[in-house]
């Protein structure tokens, strides 16, 4: 954590994010209701701030039918993944609106409430920035007037060890995260 925090930012994840992986195409995400809140560090020369945000209030909601549409439909009921975040920290420049935040989870494929594979890692740099790997791109846009964003990363996913999901996914291979977000500043 951040020694002498200069505020608390809360951020709040928003409908319209999406997932991708590997060769499959986009599931669209609604992520309302999920968040967590930050310690906010002091400005450095150029006006970036650290963020961090502690991993044990975070709150990211899965990946359901209720969430969650692949090729128009919503997932099938009994299939859910759960993602669980491990690390979501790094900067921003509230002038310019700029957000870099290294985010770490593990993602958890369940069927009938049962975990059916080993966790997926993904470890990424989510940014408001454009982004690049080998299969996806995407481009971010910073935090508007009313603090509101869009967040891209690429990562690659390594394989979980299970053989059939690893065939199942093709991985390795990469994934891009869109995550719609607010950013705020508490006032207390």
């Amino acid at each position: 954590m951040i020694s002498n925090p200069l505020a608390t930012v809360e951020l709040a994840t928003q409908p319209g994010c999406a997932l991708l992986i590997g060769r499959y195409p986009r599931f669209g995400y609604d992520a309302n209701g999920g968040g967590g809140r930050a310690q906010q560090g002091p400005s450095d020369a150029d006006g970036w701030q650290a963020l961090v945000f502690d991993p044990a209030s975070l709150v990211i909601p899965e990946l359901n039918w209720r969430t969650t549409r692949f090729l128009g439909l919503p997932l099938p009921p009994g299939l859910a993944i759960a993602v669980l975040p491990e690390q979501l920290q790094g900067r921003w420049q509230r002038t310019s609106g700029a957000v870099q935040l290294r985010f770490r989870a593990r993602f958890r494929f369940k069927l009938a409430s049962q975990v059916a594979a080993p966790d997926l890692i993904v470890d990424t740099q989510l940014v408001t920035a454009s982004v690049q790997g080998q299969r996806h791109r995407g481009q971010g846009h910073p935090l508007d007037a009313g603090g509101e964003a869009l967040l891209v990363g690429v990562a690659t996913v390594q394989p979980s060890g299970e053989p059939w999901f690893d065939r199942f996914l093709g991985l390795p291979d990469e994934t891009l995260a869109l995550m719609r977000c607010r950013i705020t500043v508490d006032s207390d």
